[in-house]
């Protein structure tokens, strides 16, 4: 297996271990110091872990899929939909029993086999609206 595909396997292990919160497998697939812009900075096991824990309560169903996946070298650009029902406090909204779907897009840069650093941005506007956090179509 070429280097840059052992880093989508490695990446997409992310994701399930992540929506999962299987602590082990982040441990073994994460660089000592790790670290995720999402836009706020999220280091190591942790801080990646802390940053899904909203999402989960909100959404304690929480399923990923993997849309598409490109990578150069050291590098893995990953676009995916998260889903599930909305029946805990989501970003502030009482649960509303909505299924929920939020996109994103992730950018890897691996190191020694193991992810070292992402860049995250997600479609929150998106989310808020469908939690009716916000009315369809507003304005950021």
């Amino acid at each position: 297996m070429s280097s840059s595909e052992h880093n989508k396997t490695v990446v997409r292990e992310c994701y399930v271990a992540g929506a999962s919160g299987d602590r082990g497998t982040l441990e073994r697939i994460l660089e000592p110091g790790f670290v995720i812009h999402a836009p706020e900075d999220y280091h190591g096991v942790d801080g990646l872990l802390a940053m899904i824990a909203p999402i989960k309560s909100g959404i304690p169903d929480l399923r990923v899929t993997i849309n598409a996946q490109f990578a150069d070298g050291d590098y893995v650009s990953t676009r995916f939909t998260a889903q599930g029902t909305h029946d805990g406090e989501l970003f502030g909204t009482p649960p509303t029993g909505r299924e929920v779907e939020i996109k994103g897009l992730t950018v890897s840069r691996c190191a020694n086999g193991k992810i070292a650093e992402e860049w995250e941005l997600v479609d929150a506007m998106g989310a808020l609206q469908q939690v009716g956090a916000l009315p369809a179509g507003a304005e950021a």
